[in-house]
């Protein structure tokens, strides 16, 4: 990667986990639904009207706005607001890519065995322990929702492969869509309309800045850029720069939040970030490896050409939605049979030899 490039990523990875830190400083000013709500409906506009139409069918945009928007980010700021600190929900979200591998098992058909199986486990003992110094004077219940935010991430992260979208913006800006309305009629159901018109009645420059972070800078900027480097380079060589965010995010929560980082939460980073390098990073084997083989020979060829991808980047990235990647040519490829409407006029494809 160009060193401009791996600024970029780990200017990304600051920026998710600073987030962390921002999210805290909204849920002081409004209730986690309605934040979360809010945080999509500024994500979605305007940019909706300036991404152009959906890349994907409908009911990809749809699961992964429910599941991603709705479920993950509702339970982390519900588990946020029951006292889950920051830091420690930055680490504990990377456990996403176990469930990422559990769930690409069961509907892909991805084996899991070797260093993968070894990653997994090395990354759930990180989860116990990071249970364990948070069990002894920290909310469960945030911490168990927080768990179960990334296992909602780990689904959508498979649903987001499935789609395989071809730009992630465009993509991210219509799944913010989706769970506007949903999230604001469960703000309206359970945390009450006086609740949410007080918290409104109250907004403030401070509330207007974590929502512009969260929307704008974490899911807009974040997720753009991303989305770029996977365009331009293997997923293999972009993926690891996300191990940076819990390390961003645990630091900003130390220094801006005071949050404590005992011993043991150093020990449960260190077990997390080092399995979910391992389950991240390693191809699946099993009857799925062949098509992911083949998909990535065709990615290949892809590349140079801007043309879209079949779904076939490693689980485990973080973030939601990820585009397929495209940039420099490998020598000895030729064009691939994936047609490009934005590129070349129908009819003009050329065959893979």
């Amino acid at each position: 990667m160009r060193p401009v490039h791996i600024a970029l990523a780990v200017l990304v990875a600051a920026v998710w986990g600073v987030n962390f830190v921002v999210i805290d400083v909204g849920l002081g000013h409004f209730p986690p639904l309605l934040f979360s709500a809010l945080r999509f409906l500024v994500a979605a506009l305007p940019a909706v009207f300036f991404v152009g139409r959906p890349k994907v069918a409908w009911k990809w945009i749809v699961a992964v706005g429910l599941v991603l928007g709705v479920a993950k980010f509702g339970l982390l700021f519900i588990g946020m607001s029951q006292g889950m600190p920051a830091g420690l929900s930055s680490l504990v979200l990377q456990v996403q890519a176990v469930f990422t591998a559990v769930v690409a098992m069961a509907v892909l058909g991805e084996r899991l065995r070797g260093v993968r199986l070894l990653g997994m486990a090395v990354a759930l003992a990180g989860i116990v322990v990071a249970g364990v110094d948070e069990g002894s004077g920290g909310p469960l219940l945030g911490f168990a929702l927080t768990v179960g935010a990334a296992a909602c991430w780990g689904v959508s992260n498979v649903l987001t492969r499935r789609a395989a979208p071809p730009d992630a913006l465009n993509f991210m800006v219509w799944v913010s869509v989706v769970p506007v309305l949903p999230l604001l009629a469960l703000s309206l159901l359970f945390e009450g309309p006086e609740r949410d018109a007080e918290a409104l009645a109250g907004f403030d420059w401070s509330g207007a800045g974590a929502l512009v972070y969260v929307a704008w800078i974490s899911t807009v900027f974040g997720f753009g850029a991303w989305g770029m480097l996977l365009r331009r380079y293997p997923a293999s060589s972009v993926a690891p720069f996300s191990l940076l965010v819990p390390v961003f995010g645990m630091s900003s929560a130390a220094v801006l939040l005071g949050e404590p980082v005992t011993p043991l939460r150093w020990g449960a980073a260190a077990l997390l970030v080092g399995g979910v390098a391992l389950t991240s990073l390693v191809r699946p084997g099993g009857p799925g490896r062949a098509a992911w083989t083949a998909a990535g020979r065709r990615r290949d060829a892809a590349r140079g050409q801007g043309l879209p991808t079949p779904r076939s980047a490693p689980s485990g990235t973080p973030g939601p939605p990820r585009a397929a990647p495209g940039g420099r040519r490998h020598p000895g490829t030729s064009a691939s049979r994936t047609p490009s409407t934005a590129s070349r006029p129908a009819g003009a494809g050329r065959r893979t030899r």
